[in-house]
């Protein structure tokens, strides 16, 4: 699942926006703060010095990115590991479809996250050098301790899709490409919060503008929306729709598998396993190294052919999102597009397929 969402994420779906890119919602109305209180760069600042690191809520995640809801083409979304289908269909299902997700976070090493699907739920908890991945749908759950040394702090899917880790995403990429405004102010879960406005310079990307919420208080980003070209609506949307900053109870980090449980036991890397070159390290799939060309929000993300590679003609479900191409086949959606060419090379971006296609015939 962490391996899944690493890889195809910021390859073929929305956070690639965020990552690779420049890299009110449905709870957002009317609030007391004064726009004029503080200039764009002071919410920034806001934003960026914000420790809040204790707090409890539930957020509400929506997507309208032009892609049907494919949480019921094939493969499962078991935490065990699934196949290359599968780890697809997991990644792809978490961008089309709505989802509730509960957060609970103590510090740096106490956090737990819970998508709440029918009938069932998957969840991420830390808990000191514990980390557990569960799905209950299939009674499965990945086993991890946390090196000592980490080379990084692990990330799920479900922790990616929070407001905080989303709108940093965006925040720490803010550069001379983006003009930074503040819109009207606006309340989020109940509290009063800066509307924050990136809108790229560029006329080819795909991305219209993304509003960020920051709490008027804390500075702690509370909503993110992100707008594609020509669309009054988000395509991709994520709010607290209620907030708390008390500790939450420890009991909540605690956690046994059921019985029946099938659980895998996964190695995460550590400082010991990089490079003495300081060069990034593939983990045990071998996943090579992404070149970037082009600039702010039209920046190209290339991954190079591999062993395991994919083609649309080996998945089911790549087949029923993409489209012929010349050159291959894409995926097209309302904020960013991925060309898959015929030699097996993924070429992703917030920017139309011809973008693409030059990039990949270079």
């Amino acid at each position: 699942m962490p391996r899944t969402w690493h890889r195809w994420i910021p390859a073929a779906a929305a956070p690639v926006v965020v990552g690779a890119v420049v890299l009110g919602g449905v709870f957002a109305t009317s609030a007391s703060a004064d726009p004029a209180d503080k200039t764009p760069q002071q919410v920034l600042e806001l934003a960026a010095s914000s420790t809040v690191d204790t707090f409890s809520g539930t957020i509400e995640q929506s997507s309208n990115l032009g892609l049907p809801d494919v949480s019921g083409l094939g493969g499962g979304t078991g935490a065990s590991g699934p196949s290359n289908g599968s780890d697809l269909s997991s990644a792809l299902e978490l961008l089309t479809a709505s989802h509730t997700l509960r957060v609970y976070v103590d510090g740096p090493t106490q956090s737990r996250v819970q998508i709440l699907d029918d009938m069932a739920e998957r969840d991420a908890i830390r808990s000191g050098d514990d980390l557990w991945l569960y799905n209950s749908s299939d009674a499965s759950a990945v086993h991890s301790t946390v090196p000592a040394d980490a080379s990084a702090s692990p990330e799920t899917p479900a922790e990616a899709l929070t407001p905080a880790e989303l709108a940093t995403k965006f925040l720490d990429a803010v550069d001379p490409s983006t003009d930074v405004t503040i819109g009207d102010p606006v309340k989020v879960a109940g509290r009063s919060a800066y509307d924050l406005v990136l809108t790229p310079n560029s006329s080819t990307t795909l991305v219209s503008h993304v509003e960020i919420a920051v709490d008027a208080d804390t500075g702690l980003p509370l909503s993110v929306d992100v707008f594609a070209q020509g669309s009054s609506d988000p395509a991709f949307h994520v709010a607290f729709s209620s907030l708390s900053l008390d500790a939450p109870s420890s009991d909540l980090f605690d956690f046994t598998p059921p019985a029946g449980t099938n659980v895998t036991e996964k190695t995460l890397p550590s400082r010991d396993d990089a490079p003495a070159d300081g060069s990034a390290t593939p983990d045990a799939g071998t996943h090579p190294e992404p070149t970037v060309t082009g600039t702010g929000w039209d920046t190209i993300v290339e991954l190079p052919a591999s062993g395991d590679a994919m083609p649309p003609s080996d998945s089911s479900m790549l087949s029923q999102l993409t489209t012929p191409v010349e050159g291959g086949h894409v995926l097209q959606t309302t904020l960013l597009t991925v060309l898959i060419t015929d030699d097996g090379r993924v070429l992703a971006g917030a920017v139309p397929v011809d973008s693409l296609q030059a990039a990949a015939a270079q």
